[in-house]
């Protein structure tokens, strides 16, 4: 199996694929290295993908070309406490134009596209590659060991793109062994099919509009979320929890997805589907203090890989993120071909684009949003107060209703505490 490249990704996810696809664009040889049996096998994605500006620069038709789904026109929010719940939606007319805000989309089917299209490119695509472990040549990384094969694939250049227990970073010393489970969280989903004409008609959408919903409140005192997202003809529903959280609370990750899918407010829209598939997955929600080393003699990281995902509780980003990072890692490796030299020196070029691109700029100002999200306030008390103040705007009684700002403080200072919703509200202001 020995065989020299010029460059080799580890993982065909977003990053990885973006990173060969770039390379190999430039007339380098790349080996694209993939552990399932197809790019996005093991994916268990089923969200919204946000917009792509490095990818529609080499594709100015990306937006007709790539496996998407619906076209997001619809996005909403549902504090949920017992049987109570408040939905706020917001459907902008911008949304539903060209260059469309974001879709959703399945990753197997978006993943294995992408790195077709490096492999049209002149990547050289090798499925069932498990890395074993780093060459490493005069202290620098020189290639990598595949799993139950025999030989060596080396190159002066390795993009680690492997996700967020990244195996080759972690080989090549650029991240620490383990990760601490409050930057770590657990997703799960359901993937219900459903008939289109019902999804259009249960959620007031039209053509290939879409329809995105988070929910708080949801997740019975484990710190953690809710998502909705509407396919052509099926729903992504899902939980996903802060994994220190999870493992103190003894639950299930199934049995709180399952008890959330029961909930009425979910059960009145999952209704008349059909259960197609569970699937778990890992994500990386430290933000930017988690982020390793991302330059080494011989090595990039990009992607999970690098733990580049932005979650500020209003919004989750992830693929954009790790596309951009590879694209980014992708000319970093060209300008050190060019100049011959990998060493930690001619790739650092990698950090400087990045510092310099929305990326890091975003997840640095966003960077007290993950500790800010560990105060178990915000899937308890919170969501109690707004739909208790909600139902109390809306309930007709035949009696005088009380001032609103007091009733505010009261109802406050019962669920919260006034000293807690002030420091809340400067914790809030501090990370968004």
């Amino acid at each position: 199996m020995s065989t020299s490249y010029d460059a080799i990704v580890v993982g065909a996810g977003p990053a990885g694929s973006s990173a060969a696809l770039t390379m190999a664009r430039a007339g380098m040889k790349v080996a694209l290295l993939e552990r399932g049996t197809f790019p996005g096998e093991k994916n268990m994605f089923g969200g919204v993908l946000h917009r792509l500006p490095s990818l529609e620069e080499v594709f100015p038709d990306f937006w007709e070309r790539a496996p998407l789904e619906r076209h997001i026109v619809k996005k909403g929010v549902t504090f949920m406490t017992g049987d109570s719940s408040f939905s706020t939606t917001i459907e902008a007319g911008s949304f539903d134009r060209p260059p469309y805000n974001g879709y959703t989309i399945f990753r197997p089917s978006f993943d294995r596209w992408l790195a077709d299209e490096a492999v049209k490119a002149g990547a050289t695509l090798i499925t069932r590659a498990t890395v074993d472990d780093v060459v490493v040549r005069n202290g620098k990384v020189a290639g990598v060991t595949i799993l139950d094969r025999k030989g060596e694939l080396t190159a002066p250049v390795v993009v680690a793109a492997d996700g967020v227990l990244s195996f080759t970073a972690k080989k090549a010393g650029l991240r620490q062994p383990t990760f601490d489970p409050a930057q770590m969280a657990v997703g799960v989903k359901a993937l219900i099919d459903m008939p289109r004409e019902l999804i259009d008609d249960r959620f007031g959408l039209v053509r290939d509009q879409g329809f995105a919903n988070e929910f708080v409140g949801c997740t019975e005192g484990v710190r953690g979320g809710g998502f909705l997202y509407t396919n052509y003809d099926s729903l992504s529903v899902g939980l996903v929890f802060h994994l220190a959280s999870l493992r103190t609370s003894g639950k299930t990750p199934y049995d709180l997805l399952n008890a959330f899918m029961e909930q009425p407010q979910v059960a009145k829209m999952v209704g008349g589907g059909k259960l197609q598939e569970y699937s778990a997955h890992v994500i990386p929600e430290g933000g930017y203090n988690m982020i390793p080393e991302l330059v080494g003699d011989g090595i990039l990281v990009a992607g999970d890989a690098a733990a580049l995902c932005n979650a500020t509780g209003l919004n989750l980003e992830g693929i954009n993120l790790a596309s951009h990072s590879g694209v980014l890692a992708g000319q970093a490796v060209i300008a050190a071909h060019q100049a011959g030299d990998f060493s930690r020196r001619g790739l650092e070029v990698y950090r400087q684009l990045m510092n310099d691109s929305y990326v890091i700029k975003d997840l640095k100002l966003y960077r007290k949003a993950p500790h800010m999200l560990h105060n178990d306030r915000i899937y308890n008390e919170y969501p109690e107060l707004v739909c208790g103040m909600m139902e109390y705007i809306y309930r007709i009684e035949g009696t005088p209703k009380e001032n609103l700002s007091k009733l505010f403080l009261k109802t406050a200072k019962e669920k919260v505490g006034l000293k807690n919703l002030a420091a809340d509200a400067f914790s809030a202001w501090r990370a968004l």
